[in-house]
């Protein structure tokens, strides 16, 4: 029997075209944990091709099977977690996560229509979502984190890495349905990446601002993020004449820049915007548009393993940073550090699960961290990560 995709009047998934938005009925999902057997990218692959989304040659609506309800008519969702962006890439996965009631895939085939009414018995909405700020506890402290800060420091010196991004967690009780807790997040303004994906038992809700991938016929985009102040007085200028965040942003787009060029035509990837500032939830943030155009071979779990996971949240190089962070960071980073769209017949469109909470029956998890560069003070580092988290922890508190 078909489900929702998500219940009547709360957020879908993100990454949605004109023609996707509006209710969506869910036809039949794929999980994967990373202590499942077998490569999860074959798999996706082939429930990819079950609903005629082809992952290996062609991209999505290129010689797709045909359905019973015709060409085009089906979609996927896809949320991938970080172990599952690692596992999709190739890359080292980080420690075990901390709500293992999340898949670390899950792909869920859709197609538009009306979803039957939800329960009303029992229904609970974002507004009664209300967790006071002194509810949350972070895995580590503040002076735990900043050690954190310091050994990533000691890696660049010692030329392991140039840059690599910590990332804390916290979390904290709740007595709602976690969809309600996931849809209060996914309610936040100005996220281009707002959406909601549940299963039983759990709820990922994001606010993401940044664009991990995007592609349009044979067109690919990625827009890294990199750079971050509390918008006050003086914050915007600060921030544009920062040389170390300019430093840690250009990093970062040159690794988008190598990551599109393992799918792209020769000579075709380009930087269209570079350090472009824009407002999120009281932040200002710098981002930077890669483009490029696809070779005629390439797929989208091709692209998906060229991509993933997002050089933003791991580090350069990217396989150094994530066995880095790896054995760094003390919890993994969940559905968190991922990736969260949908593909359709004709394209893709996958946000980055940065600002992005996951509820399980009884808690509620969120991340936020920085990238550190040798020029990183771990005070600072410390106070961006609290600032990042800082308007999720106020939405849920109901502000």
């Amino acid at each position: 029997m078909s489900r929702p995709a998500a219940a009547q009047g709360t957020p879908g998934p993100p990454g949605r075209p004109r023609q996707w938005r509006g209710p969506l009925r869910e036809l039949e999902r794929w999980e994967w944990r990373r202590a499942d057997a077998g490569d999860p990218a074959a798999a996706l692959q082939s429930f990819l091709g079950e609903h005629g989304l082809p992952g290996e040659h062609g991209l999505p609506g290129e010689h797709r099977a045909e359905k019973r309800s015709g060409p085009g008519s089906t979609a996927v969702v896809l949320l991938a977690g970080a172990d599952g962006c690692a596992a999709l890439g190739g890359l080292p996965l980080g420690a075990g996560t901390p709500v293992p009631a999340v898949p670390d895939i899950v792909a869920v085939a859709v197609r538009r229509g009306d979803p039957p009414a939800p329960r009303r018995r029992g229904t609970v909405v974002a507004a009664d979502v209300a967790l006071p700020p002194d509810a949350w506890r972070t895995t580590w402290s503040d002076t735990e984190h900043a050690a954190a800060v310091e050994q990533v420091r000691g890696a660049i010196e010692r030329g392991e890495v140039y840059q690599a991004n910590v990332v804390g967690h916290r979390s904290a009780p709740h007595a709602a349905e976690p969809l309600a807790v996931a849809g209060a997040v996914a309610g936040l303004p100005g996220a281009r990446y707002a959406g909601v994906l549940a299963g039983a038992g759990w709820a990922v809700g994001s606010a993401s601002p940044e664009q991990l991938l995007a592609v349009r016929g044979r067109r690919i985009t990625t827009v890294p993020v990199k750079g971050t102040r509390p918008v006050r007085p003086g914050a915007l200028e600060e921030l544009r004449a920062s040389p170390k965040e300019r430093a840690e942003h250009v990093m970062i787009v040159d690794l988008e820049r190598n990551d599109l060029s393992r799918v792209a035509t020769t000579g075709s990837v380009d930087v269209e915007r570079l350090y472009e500032v824009t407002e999120w939830s009281g932040l200002w943030h710098a981002g930077s548009r890669v483009a490029a155009r696809l070779r005629e071979d390439v797929g989208v779990i091709d692209v998906l393993r060229a991509l993933l996971p997002g050089g933003s949240v791991t580090g350069a190089p990217k396989r150094a940073a994530c066995a880095l962070l790896g054995a760094l960071e003390p919890v993994g980073r969940g559905p968190a550090m991922g990736a969260f769209g949908m593909l359709w017949p004709g394209g893709a469109d996958l946000g980055l699960t940065i600002r992005t909470v996951a509820a399980d029956a009884d808690r509620v998890h969120l991340w936020a961290g920085g990238g550190v560069t040798w020029g990183s003070d771990p005070d600072e580092e410390v106070a961006e990560a609290h600032a990042k988290a800082g308007p999720l922890v106020r939405r849920l508190a109901g502000g």
